[in-house]
């Protein structure tokens, strides 16, 4: 028990526990958080922000958080799944857009800040996505977030996919919300089924791959369903552009849907190596969220390099597939390692997996051993029955990567008795 300003309170065990103190202000829900940092720290189980010493890379370098010292680790936390943020062309891509426009943009979109790399990047976006116009935001939450509440208000519906990421979630705080089953058809259906005319505006959002799990959205019967009840779809790519599809383009492509979808979100700092959202669709719709998204409207323009970056990265994934080739190697591969060794990966499908140990104590006891860069999934982010360490695979990492982390793993599972 802890006693503060006279308040006794149960000691919390989880970062669920600070989301509100009823008794304190947020300056002393602040000082209890403080003490729970402190203790974890203590117990060597704090492995966030972390400061790296180079970029993004298989094998990275990072100061200790516990002794200030610099250690070599492999790097399994990463979202750059092909490995762009340091590829040549993409680097050197950034730099002459630097050279030429400066460090930032100067402006918000609608009044100064659009360049043509502003519109070209629009333009290639739209079409690798088979849709007729996008949208740019500066960042891959504020595209989701920006755009939902936007379009939708107390007169419409979300259907949302319960593992949906936060940005859509927040994105929907004005508008009313029916969460469905993760990737349960059926159960999309039935919530469509009962409210086909309650609505203005029905709109099903979720993800292409969903973040946690690694699994992938049942597209193809996701739309049959929702236009047979005169929904929209909204699907955002995070995860799956530059991975998912023979050319990279994401689910759609996957399950032979390039052009067919409403509205596709998603960032440019996931597989393209850089930083800020869009949103793909219509013209029409592309021309409103100009005029009403205030994410975009009061934010400053994406920074010119980064314009330039993704521009790049993304010809880089049409004209370079064999990079997506090796990715996909080491994905099966590790895949087929895990399952050897009889670890719990769910339902994983792409780039990420994994590891469910259902303990957040144990989750942090592992990660503070396997001396490998991971992040450890802790309740709430994830039901308490289902703690992980989540994994991220890149296309740099070598076999003998792999092997590591799967000989690590399997000395700790075995310790901890989670085979």
């Amino acid at each position: 028990m802890m006693e503060t300003a006279g308040v006794t309170l149960k000691s919390p065990k989880s970062f669920a526990d600070y989301y509100d103190f009823p008794e304190l202000d947020i300056m002393g829900r602040a000082s209890e958080f403080k003490e729970y940092i402190e203790g974890n720290t203590q117990n060597r189980h704090f492995d966030y922000k972390r400061i790296a010493l180079n970029g993004s890379a298989a094998v990275r370098q990072v100061k200790d958080n516990y002794t200030g010292e610099t250690r070599e680790m492999l790097y399994f936390a990463s979202n750059d799944y092909l490995n762009l943020t340091n590829h040549a062309r993409v680097k050197e891509a950034g730099i002459e857009a630097l050279k030429k426009y400066g460090a930032g943009a100067g402006s918000a979109p609608l009044l100064g800040g659009t360049t043509d790399l502003h519109i070209e990047l629009e333009k290639k976006i739209a079409k690798f996505k088979g849709c007729e116009k996008a949208i740019i935001y500066t960042s891959g939450y504020g595209s989701n977030s920006s755009s939902l509440l936007s379009m939708l208000t107390d007169k419409d519906l979300a259907i949302v996919d319960m593992l949906s990421h936060a940005s859509l979630i927040d994105g929907c705080r004005n508008t009313n919300v029916k969460y469905f089953k993760h990737n349960d058809v059926q159960d999309l259906e039935s919530i469509l089924k009962k409210r086909k005319d309650s609505y203005r505006t029905k709109l099903v959002v979720i993800d292409g791959v969903y973040s946690m799990d690694g699994d992938i959205a049942r597209l193809d019967q996701i739309t049959a369903v929702a236009k047979h009840y005169g929904a929209y779809v909204m699907i955002d790519e995070a995860h799956a552009t530059g991975v998912l599809g023979q050319h990279g383009r994401g689910t759609s492509e996957h399950f032979n849907l390039t052009g067919k979808i409403d509205i596709i979100s998603g960032t440019f700092s996931k597989a393209l190596g850089g930083v800020g959202g869009f949103v793909a669709s219509n013209s029409d719709l592309i021309d409103l969220l100009h005029f009403y998204s205030r994410g975009y409207m009061f934010s400053s323009a994406m920074t010119p390099q980064v314009a330039g970056s993704v521009i790049t990265a993304l010809d880089v994934v049409e004209e370079e597939p064999q990079i997506r080739e090796r990715l996909w190697n080491n994905i099966n591969y590790f895949k087929k390692g895990l399952l050897h060794l009889g670890f719990d990966i769910g339902i994983s499908e792409t780039a990420i997996f994994p590891i469910i140990i259902g303990n957040d104590f144990l989750t942090k006891e592992i990660c503070r051993e396997l001396n490998i860069y991971v992040n450890p999934v802790l309740y709430p982010a994830v039901s308490k029955r289902l703690s992980r360490i989540r994994l991220s695979i890149m296309a740099e990492h070598t076999k003998e990567h792999l092997d590591t982390v799967l000989n690590a793993l399997e000395y700790l599972g075995k310790k901890y008795q989670i085979l």
